[in-house]
């Protein structure tokens, strides 16, 4: 199971970032424990500047803007 951090102050950015996650989850048949991270000192502490951020199994993959869909489908299969 991946664990899977969506970093943001819970805008609509960040939301839909969390929803195309677990689409993406579902659609690969991949589990993952999904958790949302909206305290400003916990994201600042994974260095990133702008979100909303993903973080997976720990590595910042994203940060900034949503994510592409290929994108996300590489992060859940490595």
């Amino acid at each position: 199971m991946k664990t899977v951090k969506i970093l943001g102050s819970g805008c609509r950015r960040c939301v839909a970032t969390a929803e195309m996650v677990q689409q993406a989850a579902n659609r690969l048949g991949v589990d993952i424990r999904l958790e949302k991270v909206t305290d400003d000192a916990a994201i600042a502490a994974y260095g990133i500047a702008a979100t909303p951020g993903v973080v997976v199994d720990g590595k910042v993959v994203h940060a900034g803007g949503l994510p592409k869909p290929d994108d996300m489908a590489k992060w859940l299969a490595a």
